[in-house]
């Protein structure tokens, strides 16, 4: 039964369509009619709140605020920042006009040539120009700073190649904006945003991350500094987890917003933002996921523990109602999420199949012999190991074993990764590496050139300089392959 339910692709024979029919099998989401746009289902999309909400506390812990920008930003905007105009210019989507007609000929409605707009709107692919134009109103004196907003919401950013989660032309996300006096102010803001980054993806997401910064050829546009959290999935390619920009003075002047300091004087003020997307939610899976399906840390878990009743008839599906409602009600209590699963059409097998596709973390399973015995089945997800437990104080040892389950798949996926990072030294070590996949410490010249050249001739990019290296890492070297010095090792990868 759970084979013709699933009939997944194995990872091992085709990882990428394993993904793709993964995300659509476990109902996380779908494509949509609108090309490179997808469907987040109610399943899928609960994964997604229950992230949110936990980022939302930890950025409200930090001092910040929610508010919301419009999702249409004047074309003039954008051509006041060189560099962030020439980063999004081939990914934008343009309003052109403000009005539809029916056309003469009943063939359905076009766009009204008299319509035209006097100046084009793009649809946000990232908010600093029209939040920057807004933060001018805001602020004339150091009294007015810091300004520490979030905002949660859509952008649009044109894709030709799109995936599920991984690169959709529109996708959620949230976004964060800050303006500060100093220097100092905005770069530790920008490196303690990565800390939260590092520790939801770390302590809730269960995915071990690298924190690094970004070369100059892969910094965000516009930005001075670009902080990274960078994962890596099982089929050996990096994921980008989320990106905190330090962006300096650029966009205060871009928009003339200037403040009085505490001397009097005035200064233009100091910029970040940084921001995670529901590409997370393709991390999530990538990383702890198998061949019979989701595999989900309980922090993130809609549902944490499916109850099944299995029973013979009416009077035995009571009878288990009677002695189940208690412990339900008792771990709800303790903050589990649970679902008693007594649904009469579907069979046990096919709930057992759906639960375990769709990464359930724990499945109790209570039947007639259990009944009469006081015990109830249970499984763990992550291992598929089950053990018949008794009924008393199964609470405890449930929330026990959602939390076991929390720190052995993360254990697992940083071992992974530990297993998976190799260091080279000679550019004939690096192709042979590069194509076993995983994380590749090697020296670096620091020169876009040879940056540029790596990337051309494997694929691999620099994911960052890492932030947290041993001190094998930190030793000066020389660059594989222009043979001039470098000052440390950097973190290569192919990536999504």
């Amino acid at each position: 039964m759970a084979v013709e339910l699933k009939g997944l692709t194995k990872r091992s024979e085709n990882y990428s369509q394993w993904y793709n029919e993964l995300v659509v099998k476990a109902d996380l989401a779908e494509q949509s009619a609108v090309r490179g746009c997808m469907v987040i289902k109610p399943y899928g999309y609960a994964i997604w709140e229950k992230m949110q909400r936990q980022l939302d506390e930890m950025f409200k812990a930090t001092g910040h605020v929610n508010a919301y920008f419009p999702l249409l930003i004047p074309k003039s905007y954008f051509s006041r920042e060189a560099e962030h105009v020439e980063g999004f210019a081939k990914e934008c989507a343009v309003v052109t006009h403000y009005r539809l007609k029916n056309a003469d000929d009943g063939s359905g409605v076009m766009v009204d040539p008299e319509a035209k707009l006097e100046e084009e709107y793009i649809i946000r692919p990232t908010s600093e120009t029209i939040i920057w134009g807004t933060y001018k109103n805001w602020i004339k004196s150091y009294r007015d700073l810091p300004i520490l907003i979030n905002q949660w919401a859509n952008v649009m950013r044109w894709e030709m190649r799109t995936r599920l989660f991984l690169r959709t032309s529109e996708f959620l996300w949230q976004e964060g904006h800050t303006a500060h006096a100093t220097q100092e102010e905005a770069e530790a803001e920008a490196k303690k945003i990565l800390r939260v980054y590092a520790e939801f993806a770390e302590d809730y997401m269960a995915v071990p991350v690298i924190r690094g910064v970004k070369s100059t050829n892969e910094r965000f546009a516009g930005a001075l500094d670009t902080y990274t959290i960078e994962g890596l999935m099982q089929d050996g390619k990096a994921l980008q987890c989320g990106t905190s920009h330090f962006l300096g003075q650029n966009f205060a002047k871009s928009f003339d917003v200037q403040f009085l300091d505490r001397d009097n004087r005035l200064d233009y003020v100091w910029a970040t933002s940084w921001g995670v997307s529901t590409r997370l939610m393709g991390a999530l899976i990538m990383t702890h996921s198998d061949d019979n399906g989701l595999v989900l840390p309980p922090r993130l878990a809609p549902i944490q523990v499916v109850v099944v009743p299995v029973y013979k008839n009416a009077e035995m599906l009571k009878a288990i109602d009677t002695r189940v409602e208690g412990m339900v009600d008792h771990l709800r209590r303790m903050g589990v999420s649970v679902k008693y699963d007594n649904n009469d059409n579907r069979r046990p097998g096919f709930k057992f199949a759906d639960y375990e596709l769709k990464g359930v973390p724990v499945r109790l399973v209570v039947g007639g012999r259990d009944l009469e015995q006081g015990t109830v089945e249970v499984m763990r997800r992550d291992t598929l190991e089950k053990e018949t437990l008794s009924l008393e104080g199964i609470e405890t040892r449930v929330k026990d074993l959602l939390d076991d389950i929390q720190k052995q798949i993360y254990r697992k996926a940083l071992n992974y990764r530990n297993e998976h990072t190799v260091k080279v030294d000679t550019y004939e070590e690096f192709k042979e590496q590069i194509d076993k996949g995983g994380f590749i410490l090697a020296p670096w010249d620091g020169s876009t050139e040879t940056e540029l050249r790596i990337k051309e001739e494997t694929k691999a990019t620099i994911r960052c300089i890492p932030s947290e290296a041993d001190a094998e890492s930190l030793t000066p070297g020389t660059d594989m392959i222009t043979g001039r010095p470098s000052a440390r090792r950097v973190l290569f990868a192919r990536a999504y």
